[in-house]
């Protein structure tokens, strides 16, 4: 992989963005000269942001593997740092194995060192990936089993209490058999919700940001709380191949859901989105994908329900019905994408990853 173009092309940077390994090269001064886009991806920056920063102020905390890069090129010998926590942001971080290599000196160029980095919670994010889509699958089925055997005696209670309405010598009694009516067909309202989505999926390029935004009005009209709906954008990520109206339910519960998990209180919701790269949803690595966030810095989901969240009429609100969560993963993933969420006291995020490449 070494090359001797010039003294920051070391590395075949078109080579290395075909690794799904994040890779950094430094400069004698544990500066930046290149991350391919796995590295872009681990880090949250643009190699532009990267580039010409020191690998200290770019992984603040990451005082292992700075020293180990300084004695890779001291030594000139390689280094494996194994299970380095390595903190992205305030909340983020990730736990990876490094290997630290120093790079044969150029005759142009000073000394260099290469870092590789595995996520170590690349495999787990797949492994719960495949469990959240066998849920999902699973719980779908049960509910509309369910909600099918429930419907039909429904039916029946209404036409019955119909009848029995017009039979009434004393009109004054239809009160009760209205009260009959009315719970049957809020009950099969909340049978039609359980059985989730119906119908085709129809498929348009659309502007994430113009889905996000439009339940950003809604959600900002309907609340009466002191929470504030704040925005952080990446107005670069090109147009996604889905179905807006389903897209656009599918946000309105994260978002309320983040709303009334602040519980009157004042708070922050963020929308944010960014695109991440070699993300693999279900069996299938894509090259690129949009991850659209909702973040809220209310009190988290109580550890006792994580496990379960996207499981039908599981939920931390006393007056939610449980379905808000389930029924968004199920829209999300008629769009070839993927649900996922993380949830600390104070920061709870979750996050939908949609394919960016044209769907075939």
């Amino acid at each position: 992989m070494v090359t001797s173009d010039n003294d920051t092309s070391i590395v075949d940077s078109k080579l290395l963005d075909v690794l799904t390994t994040a890779v950094l090269v430094l400069d004698e001064d544990l500066t930046v000269i290149l991350a391919n886009a796995a590295a872009q991806s681990l880090i949250e920056a643009s190699e532009t942001r990267i580039r010409g920063t020191l690998l200290a102020e770019i992984l603040p905390g990451a005082d292992e593997l700075v020293h180990a890069a300084s004695r890779a090129l001291l030594e000139e010998r390689a280094f494996t740092e194994r299970g380095l926590d390595l903190r992205l942001g305030k909340f983020s971080t990730v736990i990876v194995d490094c290997c630290v290599t120093p790079l044969l000196k150029e005759r142009d160029a000073g000394a260099r060192v290469l870092i590789e980095m595995s996520n170590l919670e690349h495999d787990q994010r797949i492994r719960s990936a495949g469990n959240m889509l066998i849920q999902n699958t699973i719980s779908s089925a049960l509910l509309q089993g369910l909600a099918h055997e429930i419907k039909n005696p429904l039916g029946g209670i209404r036409g019955a209490a119909q009848l029995l309405e017009r039979e009434l010598e004393d009109q004054r009694q239809s009160e009760y058999t209205q009260v009959i009516i009315g719970e049957v067909d809020r009950l099969s309202t909340l049978v039609d919700r359980m059985l989730g989505p119906r119908g085709e999926s129809h498929q348009t390029s659309v502007n994430i940001h113009d889905v996000l935004e439009h339940v950003r009005l809604v959600v900002d009209a309907e609340r009466a709380s002191n929470v504030i709906i704040e925005r952080d954008y990446d107005p670069s990520i090109p147009n996604v191949f889905v179905d807006r109206d389903q897209m656009i339910q599918a946000f309105m519960n994260l978002v309320r859901n983040a709303v009334q998990a602040i519980n009157g209180d004042d708070g922050t919701v963020t929308m944010r989105t960014r695109v991440q790269y070699k993300f693999t949803i279900g069996s299938v690595v894509h090259r690129i994908v949009v991850a659209a966030q909702i973040i809220d810095d209310g009190p988290g989901v109580p550890s006792e329900l994580q496990s379960g969240i996207f499981f039908p009429l599981v939920s931390g609100n006393a007056g939610g019905s449980g379905l808000g969560l389930p029924i968004a993963q199920s829209l999300v993933h008629r769009q070839n994408g993927l649900m996922g969420f993380e949830s600390v006291p104070g920061h709870t995020e979750f996050t939908v990853w949609l394919p960016l490449e044209a769907q075939q």
